[in-house]
């Protein structure tokens, strides 16, 4: 009797289903979106990619040298290029298209820069491969620029693919991400499944960054310091936590002064240990680099990855600057990670299947 309650409970059971989305990527950098999407676990379904490119060569080394892609296709491409017909079918598309011309820090060209009309090439990725979903990131500043014209234009595009979009804009602090950064993400779903989407609500404790930056391993990669100069030292000396080269007492030999007469919130600022880090990012000269708040000196590349929620065990492909512009530029992992888990329960709780393509 016992030996048949057993087989009639093995007989009962059933497996758990497993099912990987396949991904494209344009765009992808060193890979922040790619590898939170590929964390985003719901049992045992989830994110493959089957493909993914980039024009930077560092950043398409820095991907293979970390993440699995179905094929071993990272092309190596400018997206202007690239031949999509040579690319495999998928299940989503994600692109991440350049913020350059979008970002308050920049000049805001908008759509008209050069890097603002590249969301187009999502838009052609979405006509050609007719995927089932798609999420798009850029700055946060994305819907403000241009008084929302391009913002417009962007989502306008994205339906006309048939898609319904859910844009939102996040403040990757209240996810769990060591710094206040702030994305518009979109979330897009093929008009003919007639499924809403939920942006996940935040998680609501900060991370501080100086839990982020707590025992890192001397030997780490991407760990070299900077070499400043006595001047910068010097100057570092008088500014405080929080506090950055305008807003400190400084004598008068360590003040910055700027020919416009214009003051940058970010140049020397140190952090503040109990809060949150500010943007980092992958570009700017003197003072740009982010600088801790007790020792005299920047961050080296790898308390940046930290602080952008790569584990250490991420190695970063190519020199000292391009490994900054790498970590600078991409979506924090932990960020990805929550919009990808998102999708994902979408999916699942609606039994998407597989595209048939």
């Amino acid at each position: 009797m016992e030996n048949a309650t057993h087989s009639s409970l093995a007989l009962s059971f059933v497996p758990e289903p497993e099912i990987e989305y396949r991904l494209g990527e344009l765009f992808v950098g060193a890979g922040g979106m790619a590898l939170g999407a590929q964390r985003a676990k719901i049992r045992k379904s989830g994110f493959v990619h089957v493909w993914a490119t980039d024009k930077d060569e560092d950043a398409c080394r820095t991907l293979e040298k970390n993440l699995p892609v179905s094929g071993n296709r990272v092309v190596c491409s400018p997206v202007e290029e690239l031949d999509f017909s040579k690319l495999p079918p998928i299940d989503g598309l994600v692109f991440g298209f350049p913020c350059n011309d979008f970002s308050v820090v920049g000049e805001r060209r908008g759509i008209a820069g050069r890097y603002g009309g590249l969301y187009r090439w999502g838009a052609k990725g979405l006509r050609i491969f007719r995927p089932s979903f798609f999420v798009a990131e850029n700055v946060g500043g994305l819907a403000s620029s241009g008084s929302k014209r391009d913002f417009q234009l962007i989502l306008s595009a994205s339906k006309k693919e048939g898609d319904d979009v859910f844009p939102q804009k996040y403040r990757f602090e209240e996810y769990g991400v060591p710094q206040t950064r702030h994305r518009m993400i979109i979330v897009g779903l093929r008009k003919n499944l007639g499924l809403t989407f939920v942006h996940p609500e935040p998680e609501g404790k900060l991370m501080t960054c100086s839990e982020a930056l707590a025992e890192i391993p001397p030997d780490a990669f991407n760990h070299e310091l900077t070499k400043q100069s006595e001047k910068v030292v010097k100057r570092l000396k008088y500014i405080k936590p929080g506090e950055n080269a305008f807003t400190a007492d400084l004598p008068e030999h360590l003040k910055l002064k700027l020919k416009s007469g214009a003051t940058i919130s970010q140049i020397y600022r140190r952090l503040m240990p109990d809060a949150p880090a500010y943007t980092v990012t992958g570009s700017g000269g003197g003072g740009t680099h982010v600088y801790h708040w007790k020792e005299n000196r920047a961050l080296t590349n790898r308390e940046r990855a930290r602080l952008q929620t790569f584990p250490d065990s991420f190695v970063f492909a190519g020199g000292k600057e391009s490994v900054r512009r790498q970590i600078g530029m991409a979506v924090p992992p932990k960020g990805a990670e929550v919009v990808f888990r998102a999708v994902l329960r979408t999916l699942l709780e609606n039994n998407i299947p597989l595209c048939d393509c």
